[in-house]
């Protein structure tokens, strides 16, 4: 693991563990049973996950994109209770955890822009909120868990429904142990201005994290959620294996955006997809900065006519980093469109790949499509790549890609250099300018925060 200056990763902090709770480390069948157990789940839940335990035995680690033979799925804790009951004050939350989100400002920025709060701390959710009123209007803002104790008919009519635990590796063995997680829902016609947030910590050595997000759009509905991550730096190895599903009803919109920044010794490997349905729009904001590797390919699946999706995805990758990262637009229905836009910085010898899919089936006619993705390189010792597939079936489809990869401008460097900007801020300054594309999505203040973070990463400048 690269040596890290204290300043270089600010949230790299850590407190001893005091788990209220905590399983044997190791993953075998006793493991998913105990997660079931203390959860005090319905009996479908627990043979659910008992079904994709099985699932994730009979599949293989994907060939493609990373190396994962470093994983050890023996050599990980599953789960650890961190406090004994979800808190509905920062006040009322112990001391060092209270602490660590008051050095992260998630309490500071609940008060000044958000309209609701979870925050998950190691396996569980440890604190939520949601503002009054959009409470009286039936917004529905809760921990997984407590979606399925307090929702049971609606969360079993969705969960598993777009991310089959079948689906991939990862995606069984977050069906078999998750834990936390968000559960929204939001009724017809409701417009949820101010966004909704969800911050994920690890703290405990050799954790893995394995939160279940599922969100329900109405028809004619708006949400923003916004999802932040950070961990502790260790020299052992942390997982992060999340699903995100995500159901955008008729002319509805949900916009998602992600702010990753885990320590890195973390593999990060995420399933995320949304189904969108007639005239509905479905966005994913995505930046990624952190983790050791990380794997993680937003997807919509345009199921109804008139339907739209747009992926932004931006991914920088310093030493010891490989982010393989992207988009996937599956066009199910005619008159839908897709965008996806993806911008990767290589430095100091770190990795990083474009891979994406854009599939227009045979019965989706006068489909668009534009994919459009950008490696920026910024020294010899850095690589990118683009793994983009086109399958297109439909009649009358309009699909667009464009690529490419280069180094910073020398005679940008120069102008700038020359009109009195250090080196290393005329480098930052350019490299804010590639990825403003994306950056410029997020809320103000994430985007202040994201530019902040990238400055941080960037120190060093170009090395030859």
């Amino acid at each position: 693991m690269e040596n890290f200056k204290a300043d270089n990763y600010k949230y790299g902090f850590s407190y001893p563990e005091k788990p209220a709770y905590k399983l044997e480390k190791g993953l075998n069948e006793d493991t998913v049973k105990g997660i079931s157990r203390i959860k005090n789940e319905p009996l479908w839940m627990l043979s659910y996950r008992l079904r994709a335990y099985k699932t994730f035995l009979s599949k293989k680690l994907p060939l493609w994109g990373a190396d994962l033979s470093g994983l050890n799925f023996n050599d990980l804790y599953y789960y650890l209770k961190p406090y004994q009951s979800n808190a509905d004050t920062w006040e009322s939350l112990p001391k060092d955890i209270k602490e660590t989100y008051d050095r992260i400002g998630i309490p500071d920025a609940e008060q000044r822009y958000l309209a609701g709060v979870k925050a998950q701390y190691d396996s569980e959710i440890v604190y939520g909120s949601l503002l009054a009123e959009l409470k009286k209007k039936g917004v529905i803002f809760l921990s997984m868990e407590e979606g399925l104790r307090k929702h049971p008919k609606i969360v079993r009519e969705y969960f598993g429904k777009a991310i089959p635990a079948s689906d991939n590796k990862f995606s069984a063995l977050n069906s078999a142990v998750w834990s936390g997680g968000s559960f929204i829902y939001i009724p017809k016609n409701v417009k949820v201005e101010l966004p909704l947030q969800a911050y994920f910590r690890i703290n405990a050595k050799k954790m893995g994290q394995f939160e279940r997000t599922l969100i329900i759009a109405d028809e004619g509905s708006f949400v923003s959620y916004i999802e932040g991550c950070t961990a502790p730096i260790y020299s052992q190895d942390s997982l992060h294996a999340a699903v995100v599903e995500i159901f955008v009803k008729k002319n509805a919109r949900v916009r998602y955006s992600t702010v990753q920044n885990w320590s890195r010794n973390v593999y990060n490997l995420v399933t995320k997809r949304a189904f969108v349905y007639e005239d509905a729009v479905m966005e994913w904001v995505d930046g990624n900065l952190g983790s050791k590797i990380t794997m993680k390919y937003p997807s919509v699946y345009l199921m109804e006519k008139g339907a739209r999706g747009v992926i932004l995805s931006m991914a920088l990758a310093g030493k010891n980093q490989f982010l393989d990262a992207g988009g996937k637009a599956v066009h199910l229905a005619e008159n839908t469109s897709s965008q996806i836009i993806s911008k990767s910085i290589s430095k100091n010898g770190g990795g990083s790949n474009y891979r994406g899919l854009v599939k227009v089936c045979a019965n989706a006619k006068n489909c668009k499509s534009s994919v459009v993705c950008d490696g920026l390189i910024l020294d010899k010792k850095s690589y990118t790549n683009t793994f983009p597939v086109m399958d297109v079936a439909g009649k009358n489809a309009q699909v667009a890609h464009e690529a490419s990869v280069g180094r910073v401008d020398e005679e940008q460097l120069f102008y700038l250099t020359s009109r009195g900007i250090s080196e290393q801020e005329a480098v930052n300054m350019l490299v804010n300018g590639f990825i403003e594309p994306i950056a410029k999505e997020f809320p103000m203040e994430y985007a202040l925060e994201l530019n902040s973070l990238i400055a941080l990463e960037m120190e060093g400048g170009v090395n030859a």
